[in-house]
């Protein structure tokens, strides 16, 4: 008779894990398909209710044996790199004693030997440290050995990654000649769907099926130990598992627990080579992922490292901005050892914004950095990482008497504020148009992303009457005109809202032709002098950190101190850009404003120029609107969620993006996502309202949220197919006709 073995007694510390028992009903003996070497174990059978895991989290056992949940950075007030231990992959290493390391995925046919070798050297070329490649079954691991091989020949020892979904055997297969294996624990082995009705009624009953989970996953991490080989232990929001869905819901608590549950397996084994990952298409959910995976590590005494990305970001700025958000929130704080921004575009065209996010973490760790964030004033931050919720504040209100109206100044989904000058108001209708206003024979109106109020720099004067005629006009329709104090008492306009720097609001006049005031701080007034804003008449602040001043926790102050006096003013963000390129300004405003408003501290944000940068009206307000947008504040645009492409994908991504977005990109407020084959699950598309998904070669299906409406159309009928669908979800409206063509119409009617 066989006996069962507890094979975590054998290599690992009693106190490393604290041992679950569960009901003889739930024990399972799981037969072993395979091991690493003969003997590594006594016997070939493995009684999971034996094995030693992770205490639950949800009946507060994990509380009671490793206490409360630790912080998820090493400290709020000074940026530190989480400390980790280091991961081999070939020639490069992982971890915190390491550089950050820059990787990207292929997107040819795995098959394609000779193709993927080609991608790869140039990627290698463009600067990457890894190339991530898709695994679907044995021709594609058999592939994988020429593949490897060519490369070497080639003298190109860039490590190779093999992408892993529902194929254990094929993981098995490829580890002997890939560097490093992602898993994916949605659907390595628990991707089955009998659990969807699945009711589990305590931890008991959820971890008694991980049996066929050890019986799936052990032989692939003996085979790892032996080989040395890295994985990676990549968790998706949009495909957790049925029995993870069932007890943890969709959550970022959810895809934590799944990467804990096979991490304890490696631990098992005393194989510890390996890196977490926690991806989601919203920056928001991703955020809140990673720093719930960094604080449960910080509580279980783990130090392994992590790899950043922000999964179907997109193409184009609107990519660049979600990924910024996401990972360069997380580098902020210090959290990330590796980094691949996803892109709907050629994997060399990853490395640029890759190569600057990891640049700008490194600005973060700098002695003149260390010094700007030891130049903050103390403050106790007392943000709650595990859950987002939005600072409420209170938006402008009309008053009586009032003479315009002032409801317009803010959004109460986000605001955007413009900065100009009186040469932009010589050409009226340009500038109408730069501001985002539709306009009717001659006059302005707001439009979905019109700028809710306009900072001007300098006021023109009363005979300047074009100028002065744009401004009144643009009061009519609610857009705000904020004036600095000194040049609204040189220069009045009625109904501007006065600018008072908050350091002296004590003693500052306001002129009679003010019909609001706000106020601008920047991060060096003291505690009395933030907390006065309680008692101020104020329409909203402007938060500009001096260039003395860590922006990130000049601003984190701020918001500390207006919670703890319970202050609800609206706070804007804003940012001076520097020159630069444009493809570039998308990476240094969702690094730099993101962090706040992904913790929903903020109201808005004001994009302008510094003296030498010459970026335009129009791009700094889509860059603004775009920011608001990746966010998950205020949707101005259609919001697409698209793969980045790999050897799995069922057409051509680039191209199928494009027409979507050419045909469906005037849909502010409807979500449409773009997968090129199902892989990752629903789950990826919880945000959109349509998907557009890759089924079979040359089919596609359609989904309405997570369920699949119709299924194998050919693909040159598809985007006719989602359009229709989208018709008759009732969501569809015709593209508005170029501007022209309502001025002319307009006019003639007038006529």
């Amino acid at each position: 008779m066989r006996a069962a073995v507890c094979v975590l007694a054998l290599v690992l510390p009693a106190s490393a894990f604290v041992a679950r028992t569960l009901p003889s009903s739930s024990t399972r003996r799981v037969h072993r398909a395979a091991a690493a070497k003969p003997g590594d174990v006594d016997c070939d059978e493995v009684c999971v209710a034996d094995l030693e895991w992770t205490p639950p989290v949800k009946s507060g056992e994990r509380d009671e044996v490793f206490g409360p949940l630790k912080d998820y950075c090493v400290d709020r007030r000074v940026v530190q790199r989480r400390p980790t231990r280091t991961v081999e992959c070939g020639p490069v290493k992982f971890g915190s004693e390491h550089p950050v390391v820059r990787q990207t995925m292929a997107t040819t046919d795995t098959k394609d030997v000779e193709g993927t070798i080609e991608q790869c050297i140039r990627c290698a070329d463009e600067g990457f440290d890894l190339v991530r490649i898709t695994v679907q079954g044995m021709k594609e691991a058999d592939a994988c050995a020429k593949i490897r091989q060519g490369l070497l020949d080639r003298g190109y020892d860039i490590p190779l990654c093999a992408d892993m979904h529902f194929q254990p055997k094929v993981a098995m297969k490829v580890a002997e000649a890939f560097e490093k294996i992602r898993i994916n624990p949605g659907n390595f082995a628990d991707g089955r769907k009998d659990f969807e009705e699945k009711i589990y009624e305590n931890d008991e009953d959820y971890v008694a099926e991980r049996g066929y989970l050890v019986e799936a996953f052990y032989p692939l991490v003996d085979k790892c130990k032996e080989l040395n080989r890295a994985m990676r232990i990549g968790t998706n929001h949009g495909s957790l598992s049925s029995r993870v869905l069932s007890f943890y819901g969709d959550t970022p608590r959810g895809m934590v627990e799944s990467a804990i549950e096979f991490a304890d397996m490696c631990r098992q084994r005393d194989y510890h080579n390996f890196v977490f990952s926690m991806k989601a298409s919203n920056p928001v959910v991703m955020v809140q992922a990673y720093r719930l995976l960094a604080a449960e590590q910080a509580r279980l005494g783990w130090d392994y490292p992590i790899h950043l990305g922000v999964t179907e970001a997109g193409e184009g700025e609107d990519g660049r901005m979600k990924s910024a958000i996401g990972i360069g929130t997380l580098l902020a704080d210090g959290i990330g050892d590796t980094v691949r921004v996803s892109l709907t575009e050629d994997p060399e065209y990853e490395y640029k914004p890759c190569a600057r996010l990891v640049s700008l973490a490194g600005e973060h760790l700098t002695p003149e950095s260390a010094k700007k964030q030891g130049a903050v004033a103390k403050f106790d931050d007392t943000r709650d990482f595990t859950k987002y919720g939005r600072r409420e504040s209170s938006l402008p209100e009309q008053r009586e008497g009032d003479a315009t109206d002032f409801r317009g100044l803010l959004h109460r989904d986000g605001s955007v504020i413009s900065s100009v000058n009186t040469e932009m108001l010589q050409s009226p209708d340009y500038f109408y148009k730069a501001i985002g206003c539709k306009t009717a024979v001659g006059m302005p109106f707001k439009d979905i992303a019109t700028s809710d109020s306009l900072l001007l720099t300098d006021v023109p004067p009363e005979s300047d009457k074009k100028a002065r005629t744009a401004i009144r006009r643009l009061q009519e329709s609610n857009v705000g005109m904020v004036v600095p104090l000194d040049l609204l008492k040189e220069t009045p306009i009625d109904n501007a809202v006065a600018l008072v720097p908050l350091a002296e609001a004590a003693t500052a006049e306001i002129p009679e032709c003010a019909g609001r005031v706000a106020y601008i701080a920047d991060g060096s007034e003291t505690d009395t002098q933030i907390a006065a804003l309680k008692d101020l008449d104020s329409v909203m602040l402007i938060s500009h950190p001096a260039e003395t001043l860590s922006r990130l926790h000049a601003s984190r102050r701020i918001f500390a101190i207006l919670k703890e006096h319970e202050i609800d003013i609206p706070v804007i963000h804003m940012m001076e850009a520097a020159k630069g390129e444009t493809t570039e300004m998308a990476l240094e405003v969702g690094a730099a404003v993101g962090p706040l408003l992904v913790d929903g501290l903020g109201d808005g944000v004001l994009l302008a120029n510094k003296p030498d940068a010459t970026f335009g009206l129009e791009f700094l307000r889509t860059t603004s609107f775009g920011l608001l947008q990746g966010c998950r504040m205020r949707n101005t645009k259609t919001e697409f969620v698209s793969c980045p492409s790999c050897g799995r994908t069922l057409f051509d991504l680039q191209e199928v993006t494009a027409q979507i977005s050419s045909r469906t990109g005037h849909l502010p407020g409807v979500a449409i996502a773009i997968m090129g084959c199902i892989v990752n699950g629903p789950g990826e598309m919880a945000d959109a309202d349509f998907g557009y998904v890759g089924g079979a070669p040359g089919k596609v299906d359609l989904y309405v949220g997570k369920e699949v409406i119709r299924r194998g159309i050919p693909n040159e009928e598809a985007c006719d197919g989602l359009i229709e669908l989208i018709k008759e979800y009732g969501m569809w409206k015709d593209p508005e006709p170029e501007e022209e063509e309502v001025v002319e119409e307009e006019a003639l009617q007038t006529a």
